[in-house]
C-alpha cells in the first residue's frame, strides 16, 4: 500500500480493517496524516485492492483490528518494527542499499516521476509538501539530472 499511494508509514498503520473493508478499486480512504494533521486520501488502485481482497480473504480480521497488528498487544506494529521488516526482505532478496518504510513513500514519487512523467507540482500536492522544490530535494534530484536537460537541443 505505501508505494502505491506515497503515505507515510505512521498513517498506514493506523489504518483497522473496517477502513477498507469492502473498498472497491477506485474507492477513496480519507487519512488525517500524523505529521501535518492534514487530510489525505488513499485510492484504492488495481493492486491495493488485489492485495487487500487476498489478505482479509486469507485472515480474515475483525472490523476492529489494525490491518498491520501487533504481536505484542492490541494496537498496530510499531513504524521500527515495519522498518525491520522492510530491511529483513531486502536482505532476503538482495537488495543492497538502506531501505526501510520511507523508501516506500520515495519509490512511490520517483516512479511517478520517472516512468509516468508526473511533474513536482502534483507530486508535491500528494505529498502535502510545502513547495515543489521541497518535493524536488525529497526525491534526490541532482545537479547531474538538471544539467542533462541543457543537453536537449531546442
Amino acid at each position: 500500500m505505501g508505494i502505491n499511494n506515497g503515505l507515510r508509514i505512521s498513517d498506514l498503520l493506523k489504518l483497522k480493517v473496517k477502513d477498507v473493508e469492502g473498498a472497491k478499486q477506485g474507492d477513496i480512504i480519507r487519512v488525517r496524516e500524523q505529521k501535518t494533521g492534514k487530510e489525505n486520501i488513499l485510492l484504492v488502485n488495481k493492486a491495493t485492492h488485489k492485495t487487500l481482497a487476498n489478505y482479509l480473504k486469507h485472515r480474515r480480521p475483525g472490523p476492529e483490528e489494525y490491518l498491520f497488528p501487533s504481536q505484542k498487544g492490541s494496537g498496530p506494529i510499531t513504524v521500527s518494527a515495519a522498518n525491520r521488516m522492510i530491511k529483513s526482505w531486502c536482505d532476503q532478496i538482495n537488495m543492497r542499499g538502506n531501505y526501510g518504510t520511507h523508501s516506500l513513500r520515495k519509490t512511490f514519487g520517483y516512479i511517478q516521476r520517472v516512468h509516468y512523467g508526473i511533474g513536482f507540482e502534483l507530486l508535491c500536492k500528494r505529498f502535502n509538501h510545502s513547495s515543489p522544490a521541497v518535493t524536488m530535494r525529497y526525491l534526490g534530484v541532482e545537479d547531474k539530472e538538471i544539467n542533462g536537460i541543457l543537453m536537449n537541443e531546442i
